[in-house]
């Protein structure tokens, strides 16, 4: 049976080194390596280390409005 494959696939994601730690990135955990450097991660975003910011808030806009 001939194999049709060819010998040069082209990957759907970039390879890219972990962000972590470094090594090559693995797929099963992707972008990082292992499933321990994936866990590092979320615990910075648990533990509030990593923070997506926010419109600034305007002093008064806890009050409700007066009528």
């Amino acid at each position: 049976m001939p194999n049709n494959v060819p010998d040069k696939i082209t990957p759907l994601r970039p390879k890219r080194p972990c962000p972590e730690c470094g090594k090559p990135s693995e797929r099963a955990f992707y972008p990082f390596c292992s499933k321990r450097c994936k866990e590092i991660d979320l615990n910075r975003w648990f533990s509030g280390a990593y923070v997506i910011p926010g419109r600034p808030t305007e002093d008064g806009d806890d009050e409700p409005p007066s009528e």
